[in-house]
């Protein structure tokens, strides 16, 4: 039998929290990219106005973190800290991949907003995963 002290139990809970937050990032970024694809095929296929695609990112943003959150937050407490930190390193993740794929880094108030609707869905996200799993 193996005895824990109380500092070992808290390195072992913090580690548990940031592998909840790698894994709900993972599993948001894939789901943005395959969401990004069938959105793309959907612009090619139909005719959408201009300004309704970013719209439809953001929503997509959104649904990606919302999906990593739900499949990822399992622990009980901060779910609404946990999501938020998922939702900003979302964005900033995505920004970095989709940056790259297109040679293009482009910095703006439009990241700003990113980043603010990221956190706040994240934020929401979070809280609705944590109370998903008590009942």
């Amino acid at each position: 039998m193996r005895i824990f002290t109380k500092k070992q139990r808290t390195v072992e809970r913090d580690r548990g929290y940031v592998f909840e937050i790698v894994k709900a990032n993972i599993i948001a970024l894939i789901t943005a990219l395959i969401a990004i694809l069938i959105s793309a095929l959907i612009v090619k296929i139909f005719v959408v106005s201009d300004s309704a695609i970013p719209i439809m990112n953001q929503v997509i943003k959104s649904i990606s973190i919302f999906i990593g959150c739900i499949f990822s937050l399992k622990k009980p407490n901060n779910g609404w800290l946990r999501g938020l930190i998922c939702g900003f390193t979302f964005v900033w993740l995505s920004f970095l991949v989709f940056s790259t794929l297109d040679s293009r880094f482009l910095f703006g108030l439009s990241l700003f907003n990113d980043c603010v609707l990221g956190a706040l869905a994240g934020m929401i996200s979070g809280i609705i995963a944590v109370n998903i799993r008590k009942h």
